[in-house]
């Protein structure tokens, strides 16, 4: 690690400690090194070996089924089976510490909340949660892990026997519009946000830290790569979340960094 960044994370730390109403925005970089496929990554991403519009839209999933299952299934069973990164569980240690006040995440991989952050609004919805469509009835995540297991290859209702829908904002859907109003609010309270493992371009989401920027916020951006609001951010540090995450917090919790 270079001087520059060591200063640039003990800069972030003094910030976060001084803070108000701090508030992280975070995006796939914080969950690929728990396993998590990124979907717009420019060699790995999900959307660079198939069509959106075919596998993970709303049409797909009345339509094709089994298009949209062959698809959604290993995510899901990836997002069940992982779990927290240093990155989710130094954020978990900042809430509880009254360091950061929430987290507004991309992610749908329910992460976050593994590793114990209780104020999480999640954006895209989780890939953790299914509902029937027909019936409304809402069905545990267990039970659809264990119908996969069993060779079960599209998850049906117990109660109507329809295809089990994730809770997930799928292409051609609006997000989940009480979740973005309390984000907005949220971004609206903060003087801080920080930024981890997010390109910040994929909208609407991408418009909240830009909000914060409008009204007068810090914002400190790490990310593996550059983002769009780099040149309006107070710092931003180029790295692993996984690795910076654990060194923030411990400089945040240090009573020698002044």
């Amino acid at each position: 690690m270079t001087s520059e960044i060591k200063e640039s994370i003990k800069r972030a730390a003094h910030w976060i400690r001084m803070a108000r109403h701090a508030v992280v925005f975070s995006g796939a970089g914080i969950s690929t090194p728990s396993g998590i496929p990124d979907f717009r990554g420019k060699k790995e991403g999900l959307w660079q070996r198939y069509d959106p519009m075919k596998v993970a839209s709303l049409s797909a999933f009345i339509h094709t089924p089994e298009i949209f299952y062959d698809w959604f299934r290993p995510l899901f069973l990836t997002s069940w089976t992982a779990l927290p990164n240093a990155a989710h569980a130094g954020l978990a240690k900042l809430e509880e510490t009254g360091y950061i006040q929430s987290i507004i995440t991309q992610n749908i991989d329910g992460l976050h909340q593994k590793a114990g952050s209780q104020r999480v609004f999640e954006l895209h919805g989780s890939a953790l949660s299914f509902s029937c469509p027909g019936c409304g009835t809402s069905q545990p995540a267990s039970s659809v892990y264990q119908q996969f297991i069993s060779g079960v290859l599209i998850p049906e209702c117990d109660q109507c026997h329809r295809v089990l829908k994730p809770e997930v904002v799928l292409f051609e859907e609006s997000l989940p519009a009480l979740v973005w109003q309390e984000a907005e609010e949220e971004v609206q309270k903060a003087d801080l946000v920080l930024v981890i493992g997010s390109s910040i371009e994929v909208y609407p989401a991408c418009t909240l830290p830009q909000q914060a920027i409008r009204h007068g916020s810090w914002v400190i951006i790490n990310n593996l790569t550059p983002t769009p609001l780099d040149r309006n951010a107070a710092i931003v540090v180029q790295m692993d979340a996984a690795q910076f995450v654990p060194r923030l917090v411990e400089m945040i919790l240090s009573t020698h960094n002044d």
